[in-house]
């Protein structure tokens, strides 16, 4: 028999509940319709063999959307979507060379062409087109006005060529301004492309940044995967938004090759790339006495997909126009013909948080209980290919970004965190740690970007009493960027990220259903379940730091 409590304990336990945000744990109805058998049943189909791993662009793909869109109907759940649906559509793209690629340098006595796929390859956001005309090296290309850094200042790029280096400054330093060792969204190439078009570049040029990086004298060990031979069962998809804005050519080079690029001005690429490694930008150079000769042909082909996205109405005639989010992904790795990547844990887990969250608020509502703002219940797609769905969301938002209070992410809620001894790069950055010693842990990452929302975190946990690890913000891992709560943050909304981490069955197949921790789920589901009440029914909205 358990011992009584002591009047010290009976105290604390009402201090918490008096010091717990109202709308919180007596005041959150129906939580206990959660449950680890309905999980365990919504993980089982979207899981299933049947599913063939769900990938984006597949009739498996459309038929979780379809299961995703029947729940949001039997629930009460809103259609907001296109057209009064609960479709969201957006676009894919994917490029294959087409025609003639070269490159010509002019370096006063001397020219000299390279050779496709050794010493250039196009980018595969590169425009068609041509350009000629001189060079002008640009450090890292980047322009961030909120971190007070620019690499452009006084340089005219009007008919000119842009020479940049991939990646940041302070890749490797904690302290970064841009996002500490998280690789952040000012070092995406694309945007770096897309920036130098804008400042009247007819075209960009990309080189390994040789001074954190082993140089690549030689393109042809990436030039496959980049450019694959034959179609690969996975396509190279892109953002078609994003692709769609870039016209001029866009190449990388070898390390050798960027040599000749600057050869007159009688510094090494070594030497110029670590003076352009500084906080707040470099000084760009030209490039004197050479003229470079650039054409790409690449052709670009679209295809449409969706994410699943619902609405459950605020009760307050104001607040109702302010939206928490909550989300997961519902797309995974597909199969071959002897290997289904089922996506248990990765997302299907997240996908079933959501449909039971789905399911309390609406028996809530039947019993009389509604939040005061409103709730969009969003499944994103192609969270495989790189957050695809959820950065299309951050372009073309239902509700302005601005009226969106939060972004609750819940993806791989299912497992006890595992980094093996020696794990490799899958692990990169992580402590080697086995399940046992997360049995009752999950991660909370964007924690550092809002303390309001850590507070949250923390005060739904109460009634859960998981341990809580707040932990991977800057992290070389690169976590906190790896899932769908990223393009928000990166958007200026407030993000969390619910994640039981890391395991050894992490993308392959043997993420089943038969490996997940239901009871644990259950646990973690009412967790958020909890947070989005409190969120939802708050006087005040959480802040970013």
């Amino acid at each position: 028999m358990a011992n009584k409590p002591s009047l010290a304990v009976l105290l604390l336990g009402l201090a918490l509940l008096i010091l717990r945000p109202v709308g919180s744990e007596q005041h959150t109805p129906n939580g206990e319709s959660i449950t680890a058998s309905d999980l365990r049943r919504d993980v089982n189909f979207l899981a299933s063999d049947d599913m063939r791993g769900r990938l984006v662009g597949t009739p498996e793909n459309d038929s979780a959307a379809e299961y995703i869109e029947q729940r949001f109907e039997r629930f009460g759940v809103k259609p907001i979507g296109q057209n009064l649906s609960y479709r969201q559509p957006f676009q894919l793209m994917t490029t294959t060379l087409d025609g003639t690629n070269t490159l010509r340098i002019d370096t006063g006595p001397n020219e000299e062409s390279a050779e496709i796929l050794r010493e250039f390859l196009p980018e595969p956001f590169s425009g068609t087109g041509s350009a000629t005309g001189p060079i002008v090296f640009v450090g890292f290309g980047i322009s961030a006005a909120d971190l007070l850094h620019n690499d452009y200042r006084g340089a005219d790029l009007s008919g000119k060529i842009a020479l940049v280096l991939e990646h940041e400054p302070g890749e490797f330093d904690p302290d970064s301004p841009f996002a500490g060792v998280v690789t952040s969204e000012y070092g995406r190439s694309i945007r770096k492309a897309i920036e130098a078009q804008q400042r009247g570049a007819i075209a960009i040029i990309f080189v390994e940044d040789v001074h954190n990086h082993v140089p690549r004298p030689d393109l042809s060990d990436i030039s496959h995967r980049i450019w694959p031979r034959s179609q690969t069962r996975v396509p190279h998809y892109q953002l078609a938004s994003w692709v769609n804005q870039l016209h001029i050519p866009a190449i990388r080079v070898s390390s050798n090759q960027a040599e000749r690029l600057i050869k007159n001005i009688g510094q090494s690429l070594h030497t110029l790339a670590l003076r352009a490694d500084v906080i707040g930008g470099t000084t760009p150079v030209e490039i004197p006495d050479t003229t470079i000769e650039i054409v790409t042909s690449v052709r670009r082909e679209s295809i449409s997909v969706d994410n699943v996205v619902g609405l459950i109405e605020g009760a307050d005639p104001v607040l109702k126009d302010e939206w928490l989010i909550l989300c997961g992904h519902y797309d995974h790795d597909g199969a071959t013909p002897t290997r289904i990547f089922n996506g248990a844990d990765d997302d299907a887990s997240g996908i079933a948080a959501l449909l039971e969250i789905a399911e309390a608020y609406s028996q809530a509502r039947h019993d009389g209980y509604r939040p005061k703002r409103s709730i969009l219940l969003a499944a994103w797609n192609a969270e495989e290919q790189g957050l695809l769905g959820a950065w299309a969301y951050t372009e073309n938002p239902i509700a302005p970004l601005s009226d969106t209070i939060a972004v609750v992410n819940m993806d791989m809620i299912g497992r006890s965190e595992e980094v093996p001894p020696g794990g490799g790069y899958r692990f990169q950055g992580l402590p080697s740690q086995t399940a046992e010693s997360n049995r009752n842990a999950v991660n909370i990452l964007g924690y550092s970007y809002s303390h309001d929302l850590q507070v949250a975190t923390e005060a739904a946990n109460q009634l859960t009493n998981l341990v809580l690890r707040f932990r991977y913000d800057n992290n070389g891992s690169n976590l906190l960027r790896r899932s769908d709560h990223w393009p928000f943050l990166f958007s200026g909304v407030p993000a969390i990220f619910v994640h039981t981490g890391l395991h050894p069955d992490y993308h392959t197949e043997r993420d089943r259903p038969d490996t997940l921790d239901y009871d644990k789920m259950e646990r973690i589901v009412k967790l958020v379940y909890h947070l989005s009440w409190d969120l939802a029914r708050g006087d005040t909205r959480p802040t970013l730091n």
